[in-house]
């Protein structure tokens, strides 16, 4: 008889690895986000930044922003 192979020990290993996250009472799902390496991400995110800064409302947002945000030590 052969021996296992190394993608079956890993896909041993993984099916092992999700049994005991089952048995913590966990699932995994999967989800989707947009890539920020992309080119329209960081073109749609510079149209948004500058929307938000030159908003009328724009010193009141970032007032709000600062009051939520954890700032560590500062």
């Amino acid at each position: 008889m052969a021996a296992p192979s190394r993608k079956n020990s890993s896909a041993a290993k993984v099916q092992a690895h999700r049994e005991r996250l089952r048995a913590q009472g966990l699932r995994p799902i999967q989800i989707w986000v947009p890539d920020t390496r992309s080119q329209q991400f960081a073109g749609q995110a510079h149209r948004q930044s500058l929307a938000v800064a030159r908003s009328s409302l724009a010193d009141r947002d970032q007032d709000f922003i600062d009051a939520v945000s954890d700032l560590g030590d500062q």
